[in-house]
């Protein structure tokens, strides 16, 4: 973003089209609830938190679109645009494909000509702080085409040979855990960058496995911000059940 003409307005895309089969039959896991709400409400709440977001798009499943407008729609704020709005922040709804890269490639298509960055965020990750979201923001204020925050790992990694399940892997190599971060969301992009990435790379699951590793494979530069804890991934029941004491922790602490 060397021109300074580009427009710098921040767009987050939440693609919610999966299923969530790890949590078990049910709803998608996007719209499970946590303290009563469904967890894309968090997500899209904590987009929105940041002052530097002015748009969410929300990628339902593709034949879950009214359903989630209207979800999205009864905890608006009034007085919005016709999409709908939260205060600062407006919102739409697009169906979305039968793969993430997919209905990522669908919230793209969606966006404002005057959206300069593009965050991607996870709505299985309903809990990420503002502080974690500015800061991808501003890195790629910055310069940087892409941003990803990670933590470091607390736990040795071991690459392993898979086999057959629950047989016996051999291991292969012990990479260097000091070099090794768990990749969060919001990922962030210059737009142009990742528009270009979704036309050339193919999320294959042996190389680029979210929207930074497909910026990568362009040969463009992902610089790594610090994340932060509470935004981890819900994908099985006991996230479930840590999530929901972050939550009673935010209350009890700043009235959340």
């Amino acid at each position: 973003m060397s021109d300074e003409s580009r427009p710098y307005r921040t767009a987050a895309v939440i693609p919610a089209a999966g299923r969530g089969v790890r949590l078990g039959p049910g709803a998608p896991k996007a719209l499970r609830t946590l303290n009563g709400t469904p967890m894309l409400i968090h997500a899209v709440r904590a987009m929105a938190a940041s002052r530097a977001v002015s748009l969410v798009v929300v990628v339902a499943p593709p034949d879950g679109a009214p359903e989630v407008k209207h979800l999205l729609d009864e905890h608006a704020l009034p007085g919005g645009t016709p999409s709908g709005s939260w205060g600062r922040t407006d919102y739409l709804v697009v169906p979305g494909g039968d793969t993430r890269q997919e209905s990522v490639r669908l919230g793209l298509k969606a966006l404002p000509d005057d959206i300069g960055i593009v965050l991607v965020h996870d709505a299985a990750r309903p809990l990420v702080p503002v502080d974690t979201v500015d800061a991808v923001i501003a890195a790629v204020r910055d310069g940087a085409p892409a941003v990803v925050p990670a933590l470091p790992l607390a736990d040795t990694v071991k690459e392993v040979e898979p086999g057959d399940k629950d047989a016996p892997e051999p291991v292969v190599a012990t990479p260097a855990r000091a070099r090794l971060r768990a990749v969060q969301t919001p990922q962030g992009f210059d737009r142009d960058t990742l528009v270009r990435a979704h036309e050339t790379v193919v999320l294959d699951g042996d190389g680029a496995t979210d929207c930074a590793g497909m910026v990568e494979q362009l040969g463009e530069p992902v610089v790594v911000v610090p994340g932060h804890e509470e935004a981890f991934k819900v994908t099985r029941p006991l996230d479930l059940v840590l999530a929901e004491a972050v939550l009673a922790r935010r209350r009890a602490n700043d009235g959340f």
